[in-house]
């Protein structure tokens, strides 16, 4: 990391804290004191502020508004036993954060932009974090394109900004899983490995009819056969099959490369499992489900962390699962918590410490 940046700090001067309770906090719906902005003009990053978090001014004819030039990232902050701030794994957001950004032709953040003006806006608002147990302050890094004048090209200018959101559980219980046959998410040469704002908003009429069908979430599919698996809603996935945890392959550019999901890798090794990132069909895991081979499903991501699935309607086939017998997702959870409550050791150093 380079030298840090000079980050102007305004501070608000009553906190928003002592009108509200962080207790049972929905994801998304409450936002800290402060947030940072930084400008991006002229070939240079510039006017990086932390202030008090408040509303933008825009006008009508702003390019983000238009042609989608936007991209975002989800982290978490977490407090250990002694109260102490940490951020989960946040290098690796940084990173994929400006991977996003090359594939929309947007600038790259620098680290010490990203990484500097989190660490200090997190230490501002740490009074935030919520101390219960799956609950955390969420973090969303977010940059726009802000020039003002129509015409399909990249932007000149650009927004960063960092908002912090306390919360809690985003899927309290099981889910329910309609796999998705019509509408696609990605393809390949597409977006569907980056963070853009557009993947999101694509996703939401087939979510939306799921629900009308008494479901959570869709698994997607590919869009030429739609029967290759993808992602769950906005989580990587992972199929338990007998011994082994099997989870879609990055490969074809389809899937986004969850901070999750890798952790999750990491620790289902560690728990002894064999684990397979390749494709899987749809046709595949029926059959196995109907051999008793299937044992669990569950989706990863920073919001839910890891959230299982009981049941999956793909057709007229029906996959339950009873989730209290579920033995991988639910160790996978305790030690994923364990790292980021501070109840254990953290020997491979995700915690970065505010």
């Amino acid at each position: 990391m380079t030298a840090a940046p000079d980050i102007n700090v305004t501070r608000l001067q009553r906190s928003k804290l002592n009108e509200m309770s962080l207790e049972n906090v929905p994801f998304g719906k409450y936002f800290s004191d402060h947030m940072l902005e930084a400008d991006y003009e002229n070939g240079e990053w510039k006017n990086v502020e932390i202030k008090p978090y408040q509303p933008l001014l825009f006008e009508p004819s702003l390019a983000a508004f238009h042609y989608g030039q936007a991209i975002f990232e989800g982290i978490k902050a977490y407090k250990n036993q002694e109260g102490e701030a940490f951020i989960f794994r946040p290098q690796d957001n940084f990173r994929r954060f400006n991977i996003s950004a090359e594939r929309m032709c947007m600038p790259t953040v620098p680290e010490e932009i990203f990484m500097e003006g989190m660490r200090k806006l997190v230490e501002l608002d740490k009074n935030w974090i919520p101390g219960r147990k799956d609950h955390s302050l969420y973090i969303r890094p977010v940059m726009f394109s802000t020039d003002c004048i129509l015409g399909v090209k990249p932007s000149d200018s650009y927004k960063f900004l960092i908002i912090l959101s306390p919360t809690g559980p985003y899927y309290a219980e099981p889910m329910k899983i309609y796999v998705e046959e019509k509408y696609t998410r990605a393809a390949p040469g597409g977006v569907g490995f980056s963070k853009n704002a557009g993947n999101y908003g694509g996703s939401m009429i087939a979510a939306r009819e799921a629900r009308k069908l008494g479901y959570d979430q869709v698994l997607w599919t590919d869009a030429f056969e739609h029967k290759w698996l993808q992602e769950v809603g906005m989580m990587n996935v992972f199929f338990v099959i007998n011994d082994i945890a099997i989870t879609p392959s990055l490969d074809e550019g389809t899937i986004l490369n969850g901070v999750t999901r890798d952790t999750a890798i990491t620790l289902l090794l560690e728990m002894g499992l064999k684990v397979e990132e390749r494709r899987i069909s749809i046709d595949e895991l029926i059959s196995a489900y109907q051999k008793g081979e299937l044992k669990e499903a569950f989706g990863s991501g920073t919001a839910a962390t890891v959230a299982m699935i009981k049941e999956l309607l793909y057709k007229d086939v029906l996959m339950h699962f009873d989730t209290s017998l579920f033995k991988v997702a639910g160790e996978l959870k305790t030690r994923l918590n364990a790292i980021r409550y501070g109840l254990v050791p953290d020997t491979h150093h995700w915690m970065y410490k505010v």
